[in-house]
């Protein structure tokens, strides 16, 4: 089966990276006006070592400019750049009392001003409030061991900074949580919507050609009697999937440079992919039909695919079980339950039930069904299959397996 993927993007963060690229440039101009044109407090020249000043100020006009690029998304934003960006920043805080050797006296901007809040910023989009906490103590650390004799407007603006740039974090955080239930929103109503139109039209065709041929098939007779009855079998199992949605696809959300995207991605049962995933739901389905019911939750079970085909089959296994033992009359139920650290799947039948020890009779004469089709494969998952059964009130298999144990179950079976 070809892979078919539908993506859905969206993001409320790109503003901001457009918004600190302008940032970055405007504070970058002011930093450079600010110490071309600036005086002290006595209406002097600000910089005993004017050098120093613009030799760090033309290498921050350089870096401003060249490194653009790299606030256009979070993807081009690495954690590399950001840390270059902070020593910078820190770099130009540091060197300001070389060039204004007053600046620890009076309260004046450092070299490179409110630039520096742009590397902060960086921080609290790129990776959240935590980050921005972590870039802004540098900063209100460098800007007190600056100052020597840090003032109280220096811890206000210390402060500031700080405060502001992890509200920025969270917001950004929460900014993506949302994208990404939107995201999933949107995507649920648009398969809701293909599965509703779907739904009609087998409605209005397969299942209709069915039903007739039952009718006409029961009406007629002899051979085309059992013909018949295969075709209302067949429709029961049909209406069984339309009814619960069809074959659910395997959704996956993450974040990305543009915002959150969910993909919607038929599953390729033949891929050797060992971290590919599967909705248990989607294999167990086509079981049903007109004397096999299937109950199963509203949310995707999703599995690695391999361990879900396994699991599949135990269950095919267990059916095969009850129509060659409990007889074509028996009626069997498929329940799915998803629990937090495990599946269940239980298979019951109302048939006359298995006599007490005739597993293990079995067993012993070479017939291997239940051990090796069933055990044999919730073992390597690292599950259990437990069969009770009561002899005239029919059998029940369930089958568990343990989420955070399948990897290393499907580890273990291959050594």
């Amino acid at each position: 089966m070809a892979k078919r993927e539908r993506v859905v993007r969206m993001s409320v963060e790109q503003p901001l990276w457009r918004a600190l690229t302008g940032y970055r440039v405007l504070t970058m101009v002011y930093a450079v006006l600010l110490a071309i044109f600036g005086k002290d407090n006595l209406g002097q020249p600000r910089f005993e070592r004017p050098w120093v000043a613009f030799a760090y100020l033309a290498f921050l006009f350089v870096w401003t400019l060249a490194t653009l690029p790299k606030v256009r998304s979070a993807a081009s934003c690495t954690k590399r750049f950001l840390g270059a960006d902070l020593v910078v920043a820190l770099t130009g805080i540091m060197l300001t009392p070389v060039a204004d050797i007053h600046s620890q006296t009076f309260d004046g901007p450092t070299l490179p001003s409110i630039w520096t809040a742009g590397a902060v910023l960086a921080f609290a989009i790129k990776g959240g409030w935590r980050w921005a906490a972590f870039a802004s103590t540098f900063v209100a650390a460098a800007n007190i061991i600056q100052r020597g004799d840090p003032s109280r407007d220096t811890f206000h603006n210390v402060l500031l900074v700080w405060v502001a740039s992890i509200a920025i974090g969270y917001v950004v955080e929460v900014a993506r949580a949302s994208e990404r239930t939107l995201a999933r929103a949107l995507e649920i109503e648009a398969a809701t919507r293909e599965r509703e139109r779907l739904a009609r039209d087998i409605h209005d065709s397969v299942l209709q050609v069915l039903a007739m041929v039952q009718r006409r098939g029961t009406a007629i007779g002899g051979e085309a009697a059992e013909l018949g009855r295969m075709a209302g079998e067949q429709e029961v199992a049909l209406r069984t999937l339309v009814s619960s949605g069809l074959v659910p696809p395997t959704r996956v959300s993450e974040d990305a440079a543009e915002g959150a995207v969910v993909r919607t991605v038929d599953v390729d049962e033949e891929s050797p992919d060992p971290a590919a995933t599967c909705d248990l739901r989607a294999l167990l389905a086509p079981h049903a039909g007109a004397r096999t019911s299937f109950a199963e939750p509203g949310a995707p079970v999703v599995l690695p695919a391999e361990a879900a085909r396994e699991l599949a089959a135990a269950v095919s296994a267990a059916l095969d079980n009850v129509r060659v033992h409990a007889g074509d009359g028996a009626q069997a139920w498929i329940l799915v339950e998803d629990e937090p650290g495990e599946v269940i799947v239980t298979v019951r039948d109302d048939g006359p039930g298995i006599p007490e020890g005739r597993l293990a009779q079995a067993e012993g004469e070479g017939r291997m069904g239940v051990a090796l089709s069933i055990r044999g494969r919730l073992r390597d998952l690292g599950g259990t299959a437990e069969v009770i059964s009561v002899p005239g009130q029919g059998t029940e298999v369930e089958l568990k397996v343990p989420k955070a144990q399948v990897s290393r179950g499907k580890a273990g079976s291959a050594r």
